[in-house]
């Protein structure tokens, strides 16, 4: 279970940081200086059993991100969620967290890699 769950938190993974680089291109700030700290504020830890759950968390650490001067880490992962650079709107960028979601989450993908572990393993599976 555990190589599937870190399967999970891969794909979850790759599709934030897609959004991170989405968020840092085609747009440079002209009011304030970029740290990069959000770029790289990506986690994803490795499975573990936690009792009858196997888990992996992939998250924004927003406490790295402490060179802001206007916002906090926080207040940045906020609005890079809310199409906003330093709270500037800029409506052409990705709601980064949301749109992570909608690609692997809400879409049904990892739905659909854990539908065929388990067939791969002989389970009869119906969705």
């Amino acid at each position: 279970m555990t190589g599937l769950v870190n399967e999970f938190a891969d794909q979850v993974y790759k599709t934030l940081n897609y959004y991170l680089n989405d968020y840092y291109t085609g747009w440079t700030p002209e009011s304030y200086q970029r740290t990069k700290d959000f770029l790289y504020s990506a986690v994803k830890t490795k499975a573990k059993m936690k009792g009858n759950n196997c888990v992996a968390y992939v998250y924004i650490d927003y406490d790295s991100m402490n060179e802001y001067v206007n916002g906090t880490g926080y207040q940045v992962a906020k609005w890079a969620n809310e199409e906003l650079h330093g709270g500037i709107s800029v409506s052409h960028k990705p709601h980064v967290w949301d749109d992570t979601m909608d690609m692997t989450v809400n879409n049904g993908t990892l739905l659909n890699m854990a539908i065929d572990y388990l067939k791969s393993k002989g389970f009869s599976v119906r969705a």
